[in-house]
């Protein structure tokens, strides 16, 4: 497969990804807001609207100058490594998580841009972790599964050469 045609790939996954990550929020807004929890499983999983002014647990909240310049540099940093990733299969491989975490942070983007806070709705009262919402999922599993790959699908030699390709080192040569 092209460049070309992988990087037309992550445009629209990117795109699928933000509209379901959207609608998604657009539901719940419509269905929670000022309105009762819906539980799902009695004790354990339940949709909660929640306003988010912050990130990750609600950190940095109303902090939203932070974020209006952390974001659009952090994507832009992905964008540039996708741009550079080789088309080899542990470049796909890393290009895919990528985009999953290029489309969290842009959903979450686009919710700051427009109402100053992040729509969040899931809950896990089982455990009572912090509400999240579908771009927060993008993102986790994104980081998760590039920890993973990292630490057990790649072998040094394999993730030293990878980062030189990447920052465009060129490959030395045998005489």
């Amino acid at each position: 497969m092209t460049k070309k045609k992988i990087l037309i790939i992550d445009i629209i996954c990117l795109i699928g990804l933000v509209i379901v990550d959207q609608i998604s929020k657009f539901i719940a807004t419509g269905a929670l807001q000022n309105k009762e929890d819906i539980i799902l499983i009695k004790d354990v999983l339940q949709l909660r609207y929640l306003e988010n002014t912050g990130a990750a647990f609600s950190i940095f909240n109303n902090k939203l100058a932070l974020f209006y310049i952390i974001t659009p540099v952090l994507c832009g940093l992905i964008i540039y490594i996708i741009y550079k990733l080789p088309v080899t299969v542990l470049g796909t491989k890393i290009n895919f998580i990528l985009i999953f975490i290029l489309s969290g942070a842009i959903g979450n983007f686009i919710d700051r841009l427009i109402y100053k806070y992040v729509v969040d709705f899931i809950y896990f009262s089982l455990i009572n972790f912090p509400i999240f919402n579908v771009a927060d999922i993008y993102v986790t599993l994104g980081i998760v599964f590039l920890f993973i790959f990292i630490i057990f699908k790649v072998d040094d030699e394999k993730f030293n050469q990878f980062l030189k390709t990447l920052v465009g080192a060129k490959r030395e040569t045998k005489s």
